[in-house]
C-alpha cells in the first residue's frame, strides 16, 4: 500500500491510478467512474487490506446498503457473519478466497457461497439468507504489486431457491412414491419412453429410461384398447384414465387402474406424463366372485321356485279333488297319501336349507357314538329305495364281513349316504347301475358310491361341492333339487373329521364319490330307535289351538280330533287368552308369529292368568336352535316347527292325561 497513492473515499484519482486500457488520443475520454457505477453487475473494490474503497450501485442495491455505510470500512465489518447461524461459513470462505488472491496475484472464484446480508436499520437488523457466486480479481501496478481487489458478487439466491424447491419437490415425490402402494411412472410426451420405475412387485421394474414396450405390460388382447386410450389422451392433452388387464411382474395376469396427467410447458406443449398404476386385481376378483355368487343366487331362486311348485301342484289338485269327492272314502284316502308325500317332500326341502345353513356356519352339534357303517348304509338304502325303485335302478351293496366301526352321529351319517345315493339316482338315466362299496384298512373306513349316469365335466368336478351347483338341466333331464345336497354332504363329512372326493371320466361316463372316515377299534354300535305311529288316544284331552291363520288352525284341530282328542280353535290371541282362562284346556298349541300379541307374550300371559298352567306347545315356522331356546324361556314346554309332524304330536299327546277340574 506504500507504493499506492492514498485516496479519499469517492476520490476519482483511484481511477486515474488503475491500469485500465487507455483510449487513443483521438477518442473522447471515457468516464470510467460512471461506467463502473452504472454497470448491472454488482462490484465493490477493496484495497490490499480488504477495506472497501469503492462500490457500484448494483452492489448497493443487491445488499440493501448505502454507499456511506460501507465505504472506508473493512469488508467483514460492513458485512459481518450472521450471529444467529452457528453453522455459517460465509466469512471464512470469502476470507480464504481473498487470501488466495493476495498470495497468488490471480483471480479466484468461490463457486456457491451462502452469505447472509443484514437488512434494516442499525440496531434493528435482521439477516436475510442469500446465495452468491463471488469472483475476486487482483489489480496490480506496473511492478506487479497488488494494489486492489475487484470483488464481483453474483446474486444466485433465486436460482438456488428454485433448485432447493425442485430438490424438495423431488424428495417429496420420492417419499410419496415410497409411501403409496401404487406404481408411480413417468412417460415421454408420446409415450415412447418410460423413466425408471419401481414396479413394487406388481409390474416389471425398469432400472433406467428406455423404450416402453407395451406388450411387456399389457396382454395382447387389450393392447388395442389401451393404445387407443393413450392416443386420445395425447391428442387432446387430457388425463389418461383406464382400468385394464396387465401382465404382472411374475407373468400372471392382473388388473390395474392407470391414471396419468400431462405436464405442460408455458407454451402448452406436453413435457412429460406423470402417472400412477393401482393394483385392483383383488377387487376385480371379488367383483367376479360376487357376480358368480349373484348368478348362483338367481339360479337357486329359480330352482327353489321350481321345486316348490312341484309338490304344490298335486297338493292344490288334491284340495280340489277332496272337495268334489268328499264322500268317496277310497279316493279321499289316496288323495291324503298324495298330500302327505308332497308335504314330506316340502319339509325335506326346508330341512335341507336349514341344515346347510347350520352346518356351513358350524351350528351343528354331533351326537357321536361308535357306529357300524354297515348298519348306516343299510338304513340309508332303505330310505332311498322307493326312489331308486321308481326309476328302476339296480343297486348293489358290496359290504365287508367285519364291523366297519367309526365314531359318528348316526342321523348325520345316514344323511350323508342318503344324499349321495339320491344324487346318483337323480343323475343316472332309468334302469341305471348304482353300487355302494364298503371297505376298510387298519386306520380308515371308506364308502364308495358309483353310478353309470351322466357323469361330470372337469369344470363341474372342481365345483360340485359348492352351494347351488348342479349339472345343467335340460327338458329331457330335469332331476330337480336345490343344488345343496353335495355341499351339505361335504360339510357333514368334514365335521366328522373325514374327507370326500369326486371323480368322473367325463360326461356320460358316470361318477364316483368316496367318503373316508377314521376307523376305531370299538365294535359297539348304536341301537336303533323305534318309530312312533299314529294311534288312537287313550284319554280325552282338551286341546286348544291358537293361530291367526284360520286354515292352519282348523286343519290342525281336525287332525287332533281324528286322534280322539277334543280340539278348540281361536284365531285372535286376546280372545284366546280369555277363553283359555275360562275353559282351562289341558294343552295349548300356540302359533308364535301372531300380530298384536305374539306367541311368547301369550304364553307368559296364560301362565300369569291361570293357577295351573296347561301344557304349552309352540307352533312356529322358526326352527333354529335359538328359536327353541327363546320358546322355552318364554314358558313353553315343547317347540314344534311348521308343518307339525303329526307322528311327533301324537306321541306327545299320548303321554299326557286330562287335568282334574
Amino acid at each position: 500500500m506504500a507504493d499506492t497513492p492514498a485516496c479519499e473515499i469517492g476520490d476519482t484519482r483511484w481511477f486515474a491510478q488503475t491500469r485500465f486500457p487507455m483510449p487513443t488520443p483521438a477518442a473522447p475520454p471515457l468516464d470510467y467512474e460512471a461506467i463502473f457505477r452504472s454497470t448491472a453487475s454488482a462490484y465493490l473494490i477493496l484495497d490490499a487490506d480488504l477495506f472497501i474503497v469503492e462500490v457500484n450501485d448494483a452492489y448497493l442495491q443487491a445488499t440493501s446498503r448505502t454507499r456511506e455505510s460501507v465505504l472506508g470500512r473493512h469488508i467483514f465489518e460492513a458485512f459481518p457473519e450472521n450471529p444467529s447461524d452457528p453453522q455459517a461459513t460465509g466469512v471464512r470462505r470469502l476470507r480464504e478466497s481473498l487470501q488466495r488472491v493476495i498470495q497468488s496475484r490471480t483471480a479466484d472464484t468461490v463457486g456457491l457461497l451462502q452469505y447472509d446480508i443484514p437488512i434494516g436499520q442499525p440496531g434493528q437488523e435482521r439477516f436475510e439468507k442469500r446465495y452468491w457466486s463471488p469472483v475476486n480479481s487482483p489489480v496490480l501496478d506496473r511492478e506487479g504489486r497488488l494494489t486492489n481487489i475487484i470483488h464481483q458478487a453474483i446474486d444466485v439466491t433465486a436460482r438456488v431457491a428454485s433448485e432447493i424447491d425442485l430438490r424438495v419437490s423431488e424428495d417429496r415425490f420420492r417419499a410419496l412414491s415410497h409411501a403409496t402402494g401404487d406404481v408411480i411412472y413417468r412417460m415421454s410426451p408420446d409415450w415412447a419412453f418410460m423413466d425408471q420405475v419401481d414396479g413394487r412387485g406388481f409390474l416389471k421394474d425398469r432400472a433406467a429410461r428406455g423404450e416402453w414396450r407395451i406388450e411387456e405390460y399389457v396382454p395382447a388382447e387389450s393392447i388395442a384398447a389401451v393404445r387407443q386410450a393413450i392416443d386420445e389422451a395425447v391428442r387432446t392433452k387430457s388425463t389418461f384414465d383406464l382400468e385394464h388387464p396387465v401382465l404382472r411382474a411374475d407373468g400372471s395376469r392382473g388388473w390395474t387402474v392407470s391414471r396419468a396427467v400431462p405436464v405442460l410447458d408455458s407454451r402448452g406443449n406436453i413435457v412429460e406424463w406423470l402417472g400412477s398404476a393401482s393394483d385392483v386385481s383383488a377387487r376385480k376378483l371379488a367383483e367376479e366372485q360376487l357376480q358368480i355368487a349373484n348368478q348362483k343366487k338367481d339360479e337357486f331362486l329359480a330352482m327353489l321356485a321350481h321345486e316348490l311348485r312341484n309338490p304344490l301342484a298335486p297338493i292344490a289338485a288334491a284340495a280340489d279333488l277332496m272337495r268334489l269327492a268328499a264322500h268317496d272314502e277310497s279316493r279321499v284316502r289316496k288323495v291324503s297319501e298324495v298330500v302327505g308325500r308332497q308335504v314330506r317332500h316340502l319339509i325335506g326341502l326346508v330341512d335341507d336349507l336349514l341344515d346347510v345353513s347350520r352346518v356351513t356356519r358350524g351350528h351343528v352339534d354331533l351326537d357321536c357314538v361308535p357306529l357300524d357303517l354297515r348298519t348306516v348304509i343299510q338304513d340309508a338304502i332303505e330310505q332311498v329305495h322307493p326312489m331308486l325303485e321308481e326309476r328302476r335302478h339296480r343297486l348293489v351293496f358290496h359290504t365287508t364281513p367285519f364291523a366297519a366301526t367309526v365314531n359318528g352321529d348316526a342321523k348325520r351319517l345316514i344323511q350323508v349316504v342318503t344324499n349321495l345315493l339320491a344324487n346318483a339316482g337323480k343323475y343316472t338315466p332309468e334302469r341305471g347301475e348304482i353300487s355302494v362299496s364298503l371297505g376298510q384298512d387298519r386306520t380308515h373306513v371308506s364308502v364308495v358310491i358309483r353310478d353309470n349316469g351322466i357323469g361330470m365335466s372337469p369344470a363341474l368336478i372342481d365345483h360340485c361341492f359348492e352351494l347351488f351347483v348342479q349339472a345343467e338341466r335340460t327338458s329331457e333331464r330335469a332331476p330337480g333339487g336345490l343344488g345343496i345336497g353335495l355341499a351339505l354332504v361335504k360339510s357333514l363329512v368334514e365335521l366328522h373329521g373325514g374327507r370326500i372326493a369326486a371323480h368322473s371320466d367325463g360326461e356320460g361316463r358316470g361318477s364316483t364319490f368316496t367318503v373316508t372316515l377314521s376307523r376305531i377299534d370299538d365294535t359297539a354300535t348304536a341301537g336303533s330307535s323305534a318309530s312312533a305311529t299314529l294311534a288312537p288316544a287313550l284319554s280325552r284331552l282338551r286341546v286348544f289351538v291358537v293361530d291367526d291363520n284360520a286354515d292352519a288352525a282348523h286343519m290342525l284341530a281336525m287332525l287332533i280330533d281324528s286322534l280322539g282328542y277334543e280340539a278348540s280353535v281361536e284365531t285372535h290371541p286376546r280372545l284366546a287368552l280369555e277363553r283359555i282362562t275360562r275353559e282351562q284346556p289341558d294343552v295349548c298349541l300356540l302359533d308364535v308369529g301372531m300380530p298384536d300379541i305374539d306367541g311368547h307374550a301369550l304364553a307368559r300371559s296364560i301362565r300369569d292368568a291361570t293357577a295351573e298352567a296347561p301344557m304349552l306347545v309352540a307352533i312356529t315356522g322358526y326352527s333354529q336352535p335359538q328359536d327353541r331356546s327363546a320358546a322355552l324361556e318364554a314358558g313353553f314346554h315343547e317347540h314344534f316347527a311348521k308343518p307339525v309332524d303329526s307322528t311327533k304330536l301324537a306321541k306327545l299327546l299320548s303321554t299326557l292325561r286330562p287335568r282334574s277340574r
